[in-house]
């Protein structure tokens, strides 16, 4: 059997559309002129049909709009995706709805619509708190429109999250720390900080191969970076649960903790993916990428998904190690154990703890802040011995 024990149940839905494309974004994102909104609520409500046939059983703990930028749908059509979710399974009791969000005015004003529809989490693409890094990421917000966003998010939603990139060009360690401190004044109990990394396939990508990329960090300013993240988050009471997310205590973001603990969710949307267990089996699920393409297939054979594969017992252990070890809880002994976990796998977690990479006892292993820094390197050298 390779069901994980239970660890959370999701649903994400991915929303395509954007306003513009960030030079440094490698999610599935585009940008249109004209949404058919309607099209878009019939396609949803399809998928959500179909896939809760096969879970109907199960108990829904969460559901994430992602994208893209969620919060350019219209109220009415999450309000009427969020009933035939309630229709579909059975809800628990403290269901957490996120809704992704940027700070432009439009999305702001919309906010309590969104509250009314069933939305009870907010997260916030910020990314910086000054207009010239906003210019540099090609973000289409102020510094001025962001606070006010978060503001309005602050006194409609009891929870709020807003993210931010570090590591940016030309930017110093008295920049970020400056930076920071103004983000924890704000008072959210939840904020994501994540280090800039040029990924494939990207603007960004393609300027820092042509040499137009300067002013990144050196690893060891990065690394002093993280380091003072960590301390001063500590130090206003929102530590690290995960390696690029702090909160304070019970404010973790209960749907992605299902991602990172190694638990079943549901992927619709362009470009979604999904993990889900049937039968005693795990599947892991991609959904096609393009919005027209998607919105074919759904016409074709009513179904979204370009892939459904079984996932050998071998993968599902490493990827629960490789998300696992992101958390500061950690990876339970008992489910690594309960997925196969080899001699040897045992072995190199031994000299890792050794190394004061790794920490463990008789129930979790968890990173310690210097395997945190190198936690790429701490998950290859555990998963090359599977």
């Amino acid at each position: 059997m390779t069901q994980l024990p239970e660890s959370g149940f999701g649903l994400y839905i991915h929303w395509p559309f954007c306003e513009s494309k960030c030079p440094y974004c490698d999610f599935n994102s585009h940008v249109a002129d004209r949404i058919d909104h309607d099209i878009w609520l019939n396609a949803y409500l399809s998928e959500i049909e179909r896939v809760s046939r096969e879970t109907s059983d199960r108990v829904l703990t969460s559901i994430f709009f992602g994208g893209g930028t969620p919060s350019l749908m219209a109220p009415k059509t999450v309000s009427e995706l969020l009933n035939a979710v309630k229709r579909s399974w059975r809800i628990s009791n403290d269901i957490e709805v996120t809704m992704e969000a940027n700070p432009g005015s439009v999305e702001a004003a919309k906010f309590k619509e969104f509250l009314y529809a069933g939305v009870n989490r907010l997260s916030i693409g910020v990314q910086a708190l000054n207009d010239a890094d906003l210019r540099r990421l090609g973000r289409m917000h102020s510094a001025t429109e962001a606070r006010r966003a978060i503001d309005i998010a602050m006194s409609t939603f009891d929870r709020v999250s807003f993210d931010l990139i570090y590591a940016r060009q030309n930017q110093s360690l008295t920049d970020w720390h400056a930076e920071l401190q103004q983000a924890l004044a704000i008072g959210t109990k939840h904020l994501s900080l994540y280090q800039l990394t040029v990924e494939d396939g990207t603007v960004f990508q393609q300027r820092h191969s042509r040499g137009q990329l300067g002013g990144l960090p050196n690893d060891d300013l990065s690394a002093d970076m993280y380091d003072l993240t960590q301390t001063l988050c500590d130090d206003h009471g929102l530590p690290a649960y995960e390696v690029s997310n702090h909160s304070t205590p019970g404010q973790e973001s209960r749907h992605n903790l299902i991602y990172w603990r190694g638990g079943d969710y549901i992927g619709i949307g362009p470009g979604a993916h999904g993990r889900i267990t049937l039968g005693g089996q795990r599947y892991a699920t991609d959904c096609f990428r393009q919005p027209k393409a998607w919105l074919t297939a759904l016409q074709d054979s009513k179904s979204g998904e370009s892939v459904r594969d079984t996932l050998p017992q071998q993968e599902i252990l490493i990827e629960y190690l490789m998300m696992g070890l992101r958390v500061s809880e950690g990876i339970s002994i008992r489910k690594a154990n309960f997925l196969g976990l080899s001699p040897a796998t045992k072995k190199e977690v031994s000299a890792l703890v050794e190394s004061g990479h790794l920490v463990a006892d008789d129930h979790t292993v968890k990173a310690t802040r210097s395997g945190r820094l190198v936690l790429n390197a701490v998950i290859r050298a555990l998963t090359n011995t599977i």
